[in-house]
């Protein structure tokens, strides 16, 4: 099983301007959802607001750091770099799913319940979702003897 863990190094290898890219698309798309939701109303432009707003910049400086450190190793790193964007990029659709049921708690319960019942409920419930998503994520891997693991064409 794999272990998550901070790596306070990695903080290092990301230069001002990278911060400066992530910080710039997130607003972007913040303010792309608000004039959605000024243009749609609120039930549309929240459909929008769910977009992760960091995820485009990430994912590239993800693949851009891995593939650096490849190419510093005398290696090419494409695939690599690719494989380490892939992979953020299949946390973030997990991340989704318990977002998703943050939500659909907050839309059902919220316009009848207080809020500092609904919050706290739906924040356990995407914590309980997430670790359930996180816990039986292998279910969806391909399994030895199929596809492209096997050498077999997919």
């Amino acid at each position: 099983m794999m272990r998550m863990r901070i790596n306070p190094a990695a903080f290092g290898e990301t230069r001002w301007y990278e911060y400066a890219v992530r910080i710039l698309f997130g607003g972007a798309i913040t303010v792309g959802t608000g004039l959605i939701a000024k243009k749609f109303g609120p039930g549309i432009g929240g459909l929008f607001l769910a977009f992760p707003a960091i995820f485009p910049a990430s994912v590239t400086l993800i693949e851009k750091h891995q593939k650096g450190k490849k190419q510093k190793a005398g290696l090419d790193g494409t695939i690599r770099g690719r494989e380490a964007a892939s992979l953020d990029a299949r946390g973030t659709a997990l991340g989704t799913i318990a977002l998703m049921v943050f939500a659909a708690i907050v839309w059902r319960l919220l316009p009848s319940q207080s809020p500092f019942l609904v919050l706290p409920l739906a924040t356990l419930a995407w914590f309980a979702a997430a670790l359930l998503v996180w816990r039986f994520r292998k279910l969806g891997r391909a399994r030895p003897g199929r596809g492209k693991l096997s050498g077999k064409a997919a």
